[in-house]
């Protein structure tokens, strides 16, 4: 093997080099043909090559490509922000321009503590956040995550602040109804801030679908206004973590729309820039940034690429594109026929549990046995196979956690491009059930000699 200097994900793992993209599709040095049905990482939103933003990048390159933003502002700095209000629900008016999901948690906890340092209030400086959950990297943001797998080397740095359940129906429910679960969530959470004291609790911090550590976990249409009662109740704000579920990706421009619930703080990323740049945001409410503006007027928090021009517009041209194009639309479309054709496919599946998701956010998790909701033993290794059976047949998909404990269970997210065709969903499919049949011959043949 020929020796390498980047650091990959798992080194000296040998990784196909990627040659281009179009529309919904990779190609690799040796002409083979992805279908990206993970979006990467759940942010190609509106597919590869699309000229309208290539032809924004290099317009803006001629003119200005970085400016310091405690020195200038630009033009389409100011314009995307706009944008942002524009689109974001309720009095989400104010963007805080960053780089990557992580940092947008992590502005967002940051202006959450600082919210009430500006009113005197500065012992309310902890976060409440759901295991199984994941909102980013960085030590902030990850001490929020309720992602076992992840906080584990780092866990002696860490905050506990994963302190409540995220809300599970198809392994909580058990014979009980979904509003009863609802209530045990709002009460569990409401128990929490008892204990912790409402004094100490700055924000409490969902992703309107769990992504990464719970493969799409959706919850009912009353869960959020149950949780945000509890919340305003005990004057503690409310952070969403829109930064996998937000730009379309369920359906709506935000998940949270989905709930008819406005955050106090968003977060959101990923399709913000499209995999076209780096950019992402916290968006903060009229009412966050009032004492703000009425105390120290700054928020302490910047980053050398915070309202880049380059990213700027950039972003501001998938906005457009998406928008000219109707894209959050074909995605509400397109992922309710996606949804169908899997639940259709799980029917005749032996280890398809549980189909979920909004939009083209659609979750699938694995089980040995369905009647008992058993998962796969972690020597069975199933999300990886998964992952590669598929990656044979061309198709690119999302490993997630899942189970009870957050961490033995398997799951896979399915989210492609917000673009994709009916024809390409059905392509799709093919390329997933061929590489689903596979792992079940495996599997039968292993527990055969065993």
């Amino acid at each position: 093997m020929k020796r390498t200097y980047l650091i990959k994900p798992v080194l000296h793992d040998e990784y196909p080099f990627i040659t281009h993209g179009k529309g919904i599709y990779l190609y690799d040095d040796q002409g083979k043909q992805y279908i990206d049905g993970s979006s990467g990482a759940v942010t190609a939103s509106i597919g590869h090559g699309v000229q309208e933003v290539i032809n924004a990048m290099a317009e803006q390159s001629k003119k200005v490509s970085f400016v310091y933003r405690s020195q200038f502002t630009t033009e389409v700095a100011e314009q995307l922000a706009k944008k942002m209000s524009d689109i974001s629900p309720g009095d989400l008016n104010w963007s805080f321009f960053v780089n990557s999901g992580s940092e947008a948690t992590e502005t967002a906890m940051k202006i959450a503590i600082q919210y009430w340092q500006e009113q005197g209030r500065n012992t309310k400086n902890k976060i409440i956040s759901r295991w199984m959950s994941y909102h980013g990297i960085t030590m902030g943001a990850l001490s929020m995550s309720g992602h076992i797998q992840r906080r584990e080397r780092f866990e002696p740095m860490l905050e506990n602040y994963p302190s409540v359940s995220a809300p599970y129906y198809y392994r909580d429910a058990n014979g009980r109804t979904i509003e009863e679960c609802d209530d045990d969530y709002a009460e569990e959470l409401e128990k929490e801030i008892w204990r912790v004291g409402k004094e100490h609790i700055a924000a409490f911090i969902a992703e309107p679908l769990v992504g990464a550590a719970g493969g799409a976990l959706t919850p009912s249409d009353q869960y959020f206004r149950k949780m945000k009662a509890v919340c305003d109740e005990y004057d503690i704000l409310f952070i969403a973590d829109e930064v996998m579920t937000g730009i379309g990706r369920t359906g709506k421009m935000f998940g949270m729309e989905h709930f008819g619930i406005t955050a106090d703080i968003m977060a959101t990323g990923k399709g913000m820039g499209a995999g076209y740049t780096p950019i992402a945001a916290a968006v903060v409410s009229e009412k966050v940034m009032e004492p703000i503006l009425n105390g120290s007027k700054s928020i302490m928090s910047g980053h050398t690429f915070s309202a880049n021009p380059q990213s700027a517009a950039t972003a501001l041209a998938v906005l457009q594109y998406m928008e000219k194009y109707n894209v959050v639309e074909n995605s509400a479309r397109m992922g309710a026929y996606l949804k169908k054709r899997i639940t259709e496919l799980a029917q005749t599946s032996e280890i398809i549990g549980d189909v979920r998701g909004k939009g083209l956010f659609v979750g699938i998790e694995f089980v040995e046995d369905k009647l008992t909701k058993k998962s796969f033993s972690r020597e069975c290794d199933l999300v990886n196979r998964i992952v590669r059976a598929n990656f044979e047949e061309g198709l690119l998909v999302y490993p997630a956690n899942a189970g009870v404990d957050g961490i033995t269970g398997d799951a896979i997210i399915l989210s492609p491009p917000l673009t994709i065709r009916k024809e390409e969903v059905e392509e799709l499919v093919t390329r997933f059930a061929a590489a689903l049949r596979k792992v079940e011959r495996e599997l039968l043949g292993a527990f055969a000699r065993n």
